[in-house]
């Protein structure tokens, strides 16, 4: 069966829609503060939205039992929570 033949529910599209709206959310957010800044930055939110888009992402991946995006998104969720972990483990600290 190809592609075009695949029947995805509607809230399937939905799900990972979703997910990917969030994830490129996060370009934006990062974008806009550099802006203001002047200089490249990278906000909290950039994190949150990656860890939102991720879990968003991989939810899909797993209803699509899709094992490229399973393997993709689980690896970048490490990253994003060890991000937000070591933020604030900095904030506490100070």
């Amino acid at each position: 069966m190809n592609c075009v033949e695949q029947s995805i529910p509607g809230w399937l599209l939905i799900l990972g829609f979703s997910g990917q709206v969030a994830f490129s959310l996060r370009f934006i957010v990062q974008w806009v503060r550099s802006e203001i800044k002047k200089e490249s930055y990278i906000p909290i939110a950039f994190w949150y939205f990656s860890l939102v888009g991720g879990v968003l992402l991989l939810l899909y991946a797993f209803f699509r039992k899709d094992p490229v995006i399973i393997m993709g998104q689980s690896a970048g969720l490490i990253v994003y929570i060890r991000n937000l972990r070591l933020i604030y483990k900095k904030n506490r600290q100070q």
